[in-house]
């Protein structure tokens, strides 16, 4: 398993993330269980949650995955051994704190919750999920502005993070589906102020939705914060489960009609087109699809998940394939025919 450093703090993190966001929903806790002992047995050493997970999120399960990860590490007492990372969620879920924006109590007590289920201490790196302003995430198109200023909020956030880094509960901070305007606002009052700088952003990055490359791809690079790469299989139609149309009964595409975002008619049509390069090259779609990832300079981890242990193990090995000239020439041509068709 190949290292890499999480942005300018001196911590090596795997360059797969143990992805977490099925677990407790539509995965046990024994199977959790054995996700994370095999990962580790493949070098990985970085875990990523969240608060809000599992997806789709709903009170009766909220938390649950934290549950599995804490009781793990007291089974297993390898604690010391993972980075981990988890989020405090932004405004918009009545069952967690009545959907309220982020503010200091609001950070603070979702981060005691944090510690509480995971059964730790600290947190190797904190993130904020989403925004606190309305802007583009989560798949919306068309920016729509809101008027206020949204930088006192930030600073806010940033300085309530300084307290726990400077408590020792909090090894390194990031941010999640955050904009070119939002991580150059962390960094800007960082520098004002004095505050610990960003490490990390977490976005979506597939082959349907490369959508980070356009303004945000030179950002992680020239300033060291780079991507935690998130749904890299959209969901899982990368992988083929859900080529020509087939619904399989475990694909979450199939269990929560909600999620929409990466099966739309032109996705489909690209989707194909991906498959049948890999298939020509004598590639898994999914391998390829994840090492195109894998192979970006400005991905610091491809956080992958799996609902099965055939998926982890497929998933987890992308890290050995490198893509030709050839295949990347393949990939380049068909974005080129239909870009970014499920942002």
């Amino acid at each position: 398993m190949k290292m890499r450093e999480l942005g300018k703090t001196g911590i090596s993190v795997s360059e797969i993330c143990l992805g977490t966001m099925t677990w407790g929903q539509q995965n046990t806790q024994d199977q959790a269980f054995e996700q994370m002992d095999y990962a580790v047995s493949q070098g990985v050493n970085f875990f990523d949650t969240a608060e809000m997970y599992p997806v789709p999120p709903i009170p009766e399960t909220q938390g649950r995955t934290e549950q599995y990860i804490g009781e793990w590490f007291r089974q297993t007492g390898k604690r010391k051994d993972i980075i981990l990372a988890s989020k405090a969620s932004g405004p918009g879920h009545a069952h967690i704190r009545d959907a309220k924006p982020l503010d200091r109590i609001a950070i603070l007590s979702a981060f005691e919750g944090n510690l509480q289920r995971l059964q730790t201490d600290y947190i190797d790196l904190y993130q904020i999920h989403w925004p606190n302003r309305a802007t583009n995430f989560f798949g919306k198109l068309g920016y729509q502005h809101t008027d206020g200023d949204a930088e006192p909020a930030i600073h806010e956030i940033l300085e309530t993070l300084a307290e726990l880094v400077e408590a020792g509960q909090v090894r390194a901070i990031g941010i999640s589906n955050e904009t070119p305007w939002g991580l150059m606002s962390y960094l800007r009052l960082a520098e004002q102020y004095g505050l610990p700088r960003i490490a990390s952003i977490q976005n979506p990055y597939s082959l349907l939705n490369r959508s980070f490359e356009i303004g945000l791809a030179e950002m992680a690079i020239r300033e060291q914060v780079g991507l935690l790469a998130y749904s890299p299989l959209a969901f899982g139609m990368l992988s083929g489960k859900y080529r020509h149309g087939a619904r399989p009964a475990d694909g979450r595409i199939t269990l929560f009609e909600r999620f929409k975002r990466y099966s739309n008619p032109q996705a489909d049509v690209a989707t194909e087109q991906y498959i049948a390069l890999a298939e020509q090259h004598g590639l898994s779609p999914a391998q390829m699809s994840l090492a195109f990832i894998n192979q970006q300079r400005f991905v610091t981890s491809n956080i992958i998940g799996a609902t099965t242990m055939a998926q982890l193990k497929e998933n987890i090995a992308s890290i050995d394939v490198c893509l030709s000239d050839e295949v990347l020439k393949g990939i380049a041509d068909i974005h080129q025919r239909i870009a970014n068709p499920a942002p």
